[in-house]
């Protein structure tokens, strides 16, 4: 599902150990991680299919959006692109996170990697970039979905209707959110088969209709800067599992599995559909807008598709924002768990073992987003996105330099300069996505920056005067050994 954003304006197998059990735990004894929540054994862990459909969910949630890569470039371009760009940018991203997840499989992700790499500041500093970028782009789904309901329902598009609906998807999927992981999981697998389906099925209609040649097609003038961002935001965010690793089943084995699984399934849920539909129908590149692809089933199996399609688009809207609140809560979680934030962001829920506090937070936050029109500050949340990933691929290099006998029960397999050249490319295309921003997303970033470097700093300063109750070193930061009965391992 592309976010509403526009550049410019704005594996491997796992190294097999003899005992994977024991290796699962050493990981644990490798490295200080937040120590999961007292009496959190209980609770219901992420297991593999839910986990893949999670992932799929904060990264794509079907190939709705992948359109303007047609119209920026034509149907051969696109092609090429959702073919290449897997291996130049998801699978490297997807690795980097796979090796530093089950080396540290706890909440907080990218954030715990920063901080052990670098340092608090580092990894407060990734926090504020990664939730802002999430947050915002969060925010975008429930307008998405009144938009989508308003084809079918008038009165949706605007006025107190427009207000209500944007307010139900938000209360309903916050409280959905708030049942548990488990939960929010297999409705992700509930909605992922029902919004990748229609899919399938216009892909097997379209088989004997498609010719070759329509592949060839490329757009009388090209919009690089569309294309490169429907790329980008179509195939990006696979860190965003990382932020929930503390609450998965066998991390070590079930995260690299899911991740391979979620890459090949997303890279394939774009490319088939792109093949079925430029191949089977005359269409110039100026149609491919968003949405093209309900009007393409239309033509190719009739109305019934395209009104299916449809329907899909408002469950996949469902799908990545109950995901993306899920990521941005556990986020919230690690920073409280390491001290970055107060307590009350790490207190979870009695029965359901899930974090209230952080999950009303950010359910209000995207809400009061989705009624406003933020192009800038959505084009400044890519510039943050890219300052995160960077940090990020960073951590992943000095981590092998810093710790390099901390246990990895899943290790990109590649010495250090590989690992320093796996991260070149996507780092080079980062720093592309930053020059060509404007000055507007220079000064709105800076000032988040700004914002992030002032949270830091005032929250040393409430814990300093105790004004704030924050996890103290021992509780967030010293190792504890889980055994199997906590789930951690």
């Amino acid at each position: 599902m592309a976010r509403e954003t526009h550049l410019g304006d704005g594996g491997a197998s796992p190294t097999k150990p003899k005992n994977p059990d024991a290796d699962d735990t050493a990981a644990a004894a490798a490295v200080a991680v937040p120590a999961p929540a007292k009496g959190g054994g209980g609770h219901k862990k992420l297991s593999l299919v839910p986990l893949i459909f999670l992932i799929f969910f904060e990264v794509a949630g079907g190939p709705y959006g992948a359109e303007p890569a047609v119209q920026s470039a034509g149907p051969l371009f696109a092609l090429l692109g959702f073919l290449i760009f897997p291996f130049i940018w998801a699978i490297p991203e997807a690795l980097v996170t796979a090796e530093l997840s089950t080396a540290m499989p706890g909440n907080g992700g990218f954030v715990l990697w920063a901080d052990q790499a670098f340092g608090p500041l580092s990894g407060s500093l990734m926090g504020t970039w990664k939730y802002v970028s999430g947050a915002i782009n969060g925010a975008a789904f429930p307008a998405l979905c009144a938009d989508y309901l308003a084809r079918v329902v008038p009165a949706v598009a605007g006025g107190g209707a427009r207000v209500a609906t944007i307010v139900t998807f938000n209360v309903v999927l916050s409280v959905l959110n708030y049942t548990g992981l488990s939960v929010v999981g297999w409705t992700a697998v509930a909605l992922g088969l029902a919004s990748l389906s229609p899919f399938l099925l216009m892909s097997g209609i379209a088989l004997p209709k498609i010719r070759p040649h329509r592949w060839r097609g490329v757009a009388a003038e090209k919009d690089w800067k569309l294309f490169f961002n429907t790329l980008f935001w179509n195939l990006n965010y696979w860190d965003s599992v990382s932020t929930m690793a503390g609450e998965v089943e066998r991390p070590g084995k079930t995260l690299p599995k899911a991740l391979v699984s979620a890459v090949s399934m997303t890279s394939l849920g774009y490319l088939l559909p792109l093949m079925a539909a430029t191949g089977a129908i005359d269409a110039p590149p100026e149609e491919w807008g968003n949405g093209f692809f309900a009007d393409a089933a239309g033509r190719i199996a009739g109305p019934w598709l395209k009104y299916w399609i449809e329907v899909g688009a408002v469950l996949s809207s469902i799908g990545l924002y109950s995901a993306t609140l899920s990521s941005a809560a556990f986020q919230l979680l690690g920073m409280a768990d390491l001290g970055l934030l107060p307590r009350a962001f790490a207190l979870r829920a009695p029965v359901f073992n899930t974090p209230w506090v952080s999950i009303i937070a950010t359910s209000a936050i995207t809400l009061g987003m989705s009624f406003f029109s933020f192009n800038s500050i959505v084009a400044a949340a890519n510039f943050l996105y890219s300052l995160g990933m960077l940090l990020e691929f960073a951590a992943f290099i000095w981590l092998r330099i810093k710790r390099p006998d901390m246990a990895r029960p899943y290790r990109v397999p590649t010495r250090l300069v590989g690992a320093v050249a796996l991260c070149l490319v996507p780092s080079a295309f980062l720093v592309f996505v930053m020059a060509i921003a404007g000055w507007k997303v220079y000064v709105i970033s800076a000032a988040f920056t700004a914002a992030g470097l002032g949270v830091y700093y005032l929250m040393r300063f409430c814990k300093a005067k105790g004004w704030l109750k924050f996890s103290t070193d021992d509780e967030g930061r010293a190792f504890q050994r889980q055994d199997s009965r906590n789930g951690f391992v």
